[in-house]
């Protein structure tokens, strides 16, 4: 099967870093800490690693720069979502038009006969009996009732509606999100919805460009947002989302990556160096990053504290987006062997990176 156009661009990346390395896969995969075979399938576009770490750890020892290993993630996230794009199945396919049911071949039997000339008056029928009505002509009096009985209460309704108080009737709202053509903002769209998203996250203190283009660094900023507000982080703008964006209530502000830094050299006194790189590696010191994975799990804030760890640590992912609370729970976490192994790929990469 061929590999999709978001696939061969992650694909092309991975095998440009891997050709400027000079080095071949098997040792790549070592340092890395993925086999060689591994490596091969993800350069030649067979299929894409559900765990960007690997991605990341191999990225590192390639020498790539703070900017390639940005424009890699985002290749990683839209050749994800591509593959999960769910086939098409007869029930997305609109039904067509039924087409009428032909007509029976035999003679079409009317619904009441009508009577012939001699059928007027049988003859067991008296004349006073046969002057009378054939039907009551109850119904229609009745129908007739009604009908006006329905044109009063319309009219009621309507001048009830005219005179209804301006603040009792649902106005026309011309918030962009609540049109029709912004009905579903997610990952991969690119329009003029994803640019009012954007531009609503922007305006709440969120750290991101306005493009038009919902790629993974406005997954992120949705994701913080999200939580931040409250609800559940589910990865589209829906409703509750819409409103919270429209309601300016929920700031993003945070820490600057300098005053990141400076926390962690304070906390990790026994080696703030090595302390501070490992956040880079995994956050670039931004409080509010989150990654996501295939399996449905996150990781979260400066030191991108799992889910799982989260759990074992007592915070939630609102905990672990305050800077503070992250850089003193992975420093519990180094505590218990007083080495990084709880972020592998990143010291694997320090390890093994090039000594400038």
């Amino acid at each position: 099967m061929a590999a999709s156009p978001q696939t061969e661009k992650f694909a092309v990346c991975l095998r440009r870093l891997k050709d400027r390395s000079g080095r071949g896969y098997d040792r790549l995969g070592k340092e890395a800490g993925v086999s060689g075979s591994s490596l091969h399938r993800y350069c030649s576009g067979l299929s894409v690693p559900t765990d960007y770490r690997v991605v990341h750890s191999f990225a590192k020892v390639c020498g790539a720069s703070t900017e390639e290993l940005r424009e890699l993630h985002r290749l990683w996230a839209l050749a994800d979502t591509d593959r999960d794009v769910p086939a098409v199945t007869a029930e997305d396919v609109p039904e067509q038009e039924q087409e009428p049911e032909p007509e029976p071949d035999g003679p079409a039997v009317p619904a009441q006969a009508s009577p012939g000339p001699d059928d007027a008056v049988p003859q067991e029928v008296t004349p006073d009996e046969a002057e009378k009505p054939r039907r009551s002509r109850v119904p229609e009096k009745l129908s007739s009732r009604f009908a006006v009985l329905a044109a009063v209460v319309v009219v009621v309704l309507v001048a009830g509606f005219v005179w209804m108080p301006a603040d009792a009737s649902s106005p026309a709202d011309d918030r962009l999100l609540y049109s029709a053509a912004c009905k579903s903002v997610s990952m991969g769209q690119h329009d003029e919805c994803v640019r009012e998203v954007q531009r609503l996250l922007v305006r709440a203190k969120g750290r991101l460009s306005v493009d038009g283009d919902f790629g993974p660094e406005t997954l992120r900023r949705l994701t913080a947002f999200q939580v931040l507000a409250g609800m559940p982080a589910n990865n589209v703008v829906d409703g509750p989302t819409k409103e919270a964006l429209y309601a300016q209530k929920v700031s993003m502000s945070t820490w600057s990556p300098e005053r990141v830094a400076q926390r962690i050299r304070e906390v990790f006194v026994e080696d703030p160096r090595t302390a501070v790189a490992i956040a880079h590696c995994a956050s670039f010191l931004d409080p509010l990053w989150t990654l996501p994975n295939t399996n449905g799990s996150r990781n979260w804030g400066v030191f991108q504290i799992s889910d799982g760890r989260l759990r074992e640590l007592d915070g939630t992912p609102l905990r672990a987006f305050d800077p503070e609370w992250n850089i003193q729970a992975a420093h519990r976490l180094w505590s218990a062997r007083h080495d990084f192994h709880d972020w592998p790929s990143c010291e694997a990469a320090l390890k093994n990176a090039p000594k400038s």
